[in-house]
């Protein structure tokens, strides 16, 4: 079965001087335009391609990837808005609408937003949403996670908070990554794998960057690194468990958690005093 909005594995069925028609099912034959057929394609090759809709709404093909499929969240550009809402890039010869009715606050153009692709049930045309919450809420209603503390996930940021990041784990599931347990510039839109770090009672997710238990081998590290910058500066350094969690981050790249837990180490094995403008090599 062809599937709109996804890449799909099709059979090429005839060949004309504008292009190549695959087999398309319940769909007809769709139309693969000359400039994306292969060189020496031939009638019964199985060609890689992706359907979508052009402006009449009828399905044709290309061999171009898109930035994203139905089903899918991606940080896209903003390249135009007008009356009838905001158009994205997302690598294929006709942009991505995004209604006015789907923003969450008026897109801007260049600006970069996290948003939702999927097909409207009615008129069957692939648009975007920037709502992300009310899909994601949809799946998961549908289908729960089953996380559990430690476990690895892909991650990608969608939004800023007063805590940290929002992130949507696996496609499928929002969590927060607090900002003491951010040790790396990130920004909306970034992808990476990371980590549960603690599945809620009420099945909230909190993620993390670093593996969870990693923090005893990261501490002594960074302890090592801290007394080596004591001797290199006449044993002070002018950071305690008071400093800017930014001025740590930029001096030592850790959390401030980390930082404070390493200096306590220190502290505890009598290498080191925690004074009020900073701490001392003993």
């Amino acid at each position: 079965m062809v599937r709109i909005g996804r890449m799909n594995h099709l059979k090429v069925v005839n060949l004309l001087d504008f292009g190549a028609f695959l087999e398309g099912g319940m769909l007809d034959d769709i139309l693969l335009p000359k400039r994306f057929v292969p060189q020496g394609c031939q009638v019964g090759d199985e060609l890689d391609v992706f359907i979508y809709l052009d402006s009449d709404d009828v399905p044709i093909a290309t061999t171009l990837r898109p930035k994203a499929q139905v089903g899918q969240f991606a940080c896209l550009k903003v390249t135009d808005t007008n009356r009838i809402g905001a158009f994205l890039d997302w690598n294929m010869p006709k942009e991505l609408l995004v209604p006015f009715s789907e923003q969450k606050e008026r897109m801007v153009k260049d600006q970069f937003y996290v948003v939702y692709i999927y097909q409207e049930q009615q008129s069957y045309r692939i648009v975007a949403s920037s709502k992300i919450n009310k899909f994601l809420t949809t799946i998961s209603s549908k289908t729960p996670h089953r996380y559990s503390n430690g476990q690895a996930v892909s991650l990608m940021v969608c939004d800023r908070t007063d805590i940290g990041y929002t992130a949507i784990v696996d496609n499928k599931y929002l969590g927060v990554i607090f900002d003491q347990d951010i040790d790396q510039p990130i920004r909306m839109g970034m992808k990476f794998d990371g980590f549960i770090k603690r599945v809620r009672p009420d099945q909230k997710l909190d993620l993390c960057l670093k593996k969870p238990g990693f923090d005893q081998q990261e501490m002594s590290d960074l302890g090592t690194v801290i007394v080596a910058r004591l001797k290199a500066e006449k044993g002070f350094l002018p950071f305690n468990d008071r400093t800017d969690p930014a001025i740590i981050k930029r001096e030592f790249s850790v959390s401030k958690r980390v930082f404070k837990m390493a200096i306590g180490g220190l502290y505890k094995e009598r290498l080191i005093s925690i004074d009020e403008d900073g701490i001392r090599l003993l």
